[in-house]
């Protein structure tokens, strides 16, 4: 009964959260533009305050070192070389500026600001990149269709990948939520799988044990009556 309790705490728990995904995909797109615009400012800000602490602890190396070949000019004639080998060295170690962290933050920032347009953004891109794809298959097939017939076959896939960049142009916001919509309805499959599994499993192990009850039962009389049969032989 326990193992039927969790089977169904977990189909409702699916069908629960597959149901709102696909009610709620639209707004599942937003926040997790938002998750990801704070994670990447997030990453570039610490990348940032790692140049400048860095940064820093090699200028206060650099002011001792000068400050010792300061001190050493008067004393070795081959202090000058000893200090322009360390001006050589605080240039080697000195760090790079934080041109991908700042990067970072600005994407962050646009992502966190105007996570819509960033979407609808991207999803005309990519329906762009499919459609100009689509065309070039196209004119691929036409020209090497003066040298060999072509069958339908290879026509169908670019109008496929055609209509499917016209669908995003239409309807961008859709299709970026498209991944959430296929897994909201994958949910909430599994879980009205989970629960008949779970109700036909409970049914067929209570058969069995009433079964092996049954089978019990009849070994334990014909034993009862084996004893008896043997006690009038006795007697």
């Amino acid at each position: 009964m326990r193992i039927l309790q969790s089977s169904l705490l977990r189909s409702v728990c699916a069908i629960a959260v597959g149901y709102m995904l696909v009610i709620y995909r639209h707004d599942m797109v937003h926040w997790m533009t938002l998750i990801f615009g704070a994670l990447f400012f997030i990453s570039g800000l610490i990348s940032v305050i790692a140049y400048y602490i860095e940064k820093r602890r090699v200028q206060d190396v650099a002011e001792k070192m000068a400050l010792m070949m300061e001190l050493r000019e008067k004393e070795t004639p081959t202090a000058m070389i000893d200090r322009e080998r360390a001006e050589q060295m605080r240039n080697i170690v000195k760090p790079s500026y934080p041109i991908v962290g700042i990067g970072s933050m600005i994407l962050g920032v646009i992502l966190a600001v105007m996570p819509g347009s960033f979407v609808k953004g991207l999803m005309y891109a990519l329906s762009a990149i499919l459609i100009l794809g689509a065309i070039n298959q196209f004119v691929n097939l036409i020209t090497a269709r003066k040298f060999s017939s072509i069958g339908w076959i290879y026509w169908l896939f670019p109008i496929v990948v055609f209509l499917v960049g016209i669908y995003v142009v239409v309807n961008p916001m859709d299709m970026a939520a498209l991944p959430f919509k296929i897994l909201g309805w994958g949910l909430c499959l599994y879980g009205v799988v989970e629960c008949i599994n779970a109700l036909k499993i409970y049914r067929c192990r209570k058969q069995y044990l009433k079964a092996q009850r049954q089978l019990e039962e009849q070994a334990a009389a014909t034993n009862d009556v084996q004893v008896i049969e043997a006690e009038e032989v006795k007697e």
